[in-house]
């Protein structure tokens, strides 16, 4: 009897602790200040943020299109349009070694985002790049087959059978959408891409009324729009918006596709259905029930390694993602879990317990952004890209929810959704295991790992 109570007791001396945890986290969470917002002539928004006597200053830029707009059978040309932005290497050596600072381009599906950094007496020179690379764009034909032969060198190395897997499952669960296509494209796309195909983007999307600025730094107000208005008041506005609509896509095939891999001592699974868009208000929920699967998961099949669970959200809605790597005698049983999971969630939800303890991760993580020039500048260009609304709405939407509001969301997501499934592995060792509701290919079938040099000059 005794041990029954101290039990007991102790259950709820630890449920007691992990809701005083949750609620101290709330009240002291960091929060994103906000930022002093500006337009240009030309269409440009501009948020700023000033601190004074700090010696370093961080510009990020987003423009408001990324890969989902690239033509069919062309994928990469958006990443390749951030690639001559600055096509010559040096620039990047000039920005860390005479600027102290950074410079970095990525592109996703939902934009280009170009980050500059540096000391804040050299403001204007760090503009001035910006004005390069926005104002004077170097597409030349030169240019063009530089920063195209640098990518497909990226892709000259043998991929793994994660990053197979990560891509296979894209393609199964979106087929022709571009959520399935590779942002940076592939070595067949990029040797059909040509100088005109990137002149023609740049001047669709490469606009200064499509893109947003946020400067963070020891820079004054009057200085910083004073810069921006001489060197980039001159960057061109659109006469028109792209909007991102495209056909929805078809259910993905119900079979589990397995790609042999010989020889393979373990396979990679990845398990996915459609998920929310960035904007939709469940999208904090929905990435507060990955932590939670993840965590069941794991549980339930202690043979995986490598788990992750990921909500990727865009501005159309993305995919709910599950992967991880496991013995090839243990994939029929991940798959199966990981079913029962999401199952589970959509019929019970998840318990109290759960909820405050992915509550306080992402609370956490979000105090720790508002902490940081970085990631205060991507989550403003996320405000304006996705139309959120204020810098603090997430964190605000994430303490009001309940058990309830997840398991509306759980049954949003997975009640009676299409799955897509995909392993790669040792197909001898695991047809067996999986199953003959399988379609079976061969890794090379899927996933061309030769490079194909281009023929055509830009």
């Amino acid at each position: 009897m005794i041990k029954r109570i101290t039990r007991h007791s102790y259950f709820h001396y630890s449920i007691c602790l992990l809701l005083v945890s949750a609620f101290c986290v709330r009240a002291g969470a960091q929060t994103f200040a906000e930022p002093e917002q500006e337009q240009l002539l030309n269409g440009l928004k501009v948020a700023l943020w000033q601190r004074p006597g700090d010696p370093n200053v961080l510009l990020k830029l987003r423009i408001n299109s990324g890969a989902a707009f690239d033509l069919a059978g062309k994928d990469g040309t958006m990443a390749l349009l951030g690639d001559v932005l600055f096509p010559d290497p040096a620039t990047r050596e000039y920005v860390t070694e005479q600027l102290g600072g950074q410079l970095a381009v990525s592109t996703n599906y939902d934009g280009i985002d170009v980050l500059v950094s540096g000391k804040a007496s050299e403001f204007e020179r760090i503009v001035e790049l910006l004005r390069g690379a926005l104002v004077m764009t170097q597409l030349t034909p030169e240019n063009v087959a530089r920063v195209r032969e640098a990518r497909i060198k990226q892709l000259s190395d043998k991929p793994s059978s994660a990053n197979i897997a990560d891509r296979v499952i894209a393609a199964r669960l979106f087929g022709k959408f571009p959520y399935g296509r590779s942002p940076g494209g592939s070595f067949e796309s990029l040797s059909r891409i040509e100088r005109a195909d990137l002149m023609l983007a740049r001047e669709r999307f490469l606009t200064a009324d499509n893109g947003m600025l946020v400067v963070i730094g020891g820079v004054a107000k009057l200085r910083v729009m004073r810069t921006l208005r001489q060197l980039i008041g001159p960057w061109q506005k659109s006469d028109r918006t792209v909007p991102a609509t495209f056909r929805q896509p078809s259910p993905p095939d119900a079979r589990v596709l397995v790609l042999n891999r010989s020889g393979a001592s373990s396979a990679e699974i990845r398990l996915a259905v459609r998920g929310l868009a960035r904007s939709d208000r469940d999208a904090a929920a929905a990435t507060l029930l990955s932590q939670i699967v993840r965590a069941r998961w794991q549980t339930a099949v202690p043979a995986l390694s490598s788990t992750f669970v990921r909500h990727e959200a865009h501005t159309l809605p993305g995919s709910f993602v599950m992967g991880a790597s496991a013995p090839n005698a243990s994939a029929a049983k991940a798959l199966t879990a990981a079913q029962e999971i999401l199952r589970a969630l959509a019929q019970n939800g998840p318990t109290a317990a759960e909820l405050e303890s992915g509550r306080l991760v992402m609370l956490n993580e979000i105090s720790r952004r508002a902490s940081q020039p970085e990631t205060t500048a991507e989550t403003w260009l996320d405000i304006n890209t996705y139309k959120l609304g204020s810098a603090n709405a997430e964190a605000n939407s994430i303490s009001s929810l309940t058990v309830a509001d997840l398991q509306r969301v759980a049954v949003r997501l997975f009640k009676d959704a299409a799955i897509a499934r995909v392993v790669v592995g040792d197909a001898e060792q695991l047809k067996t295991s999986l199953g003959p509701s399988v379609e079976l290919q061969n890794e090379k079938a899927v996933i061309k790992t030769d490079p194909v040099v281009p023929t055509k000059k830009p």
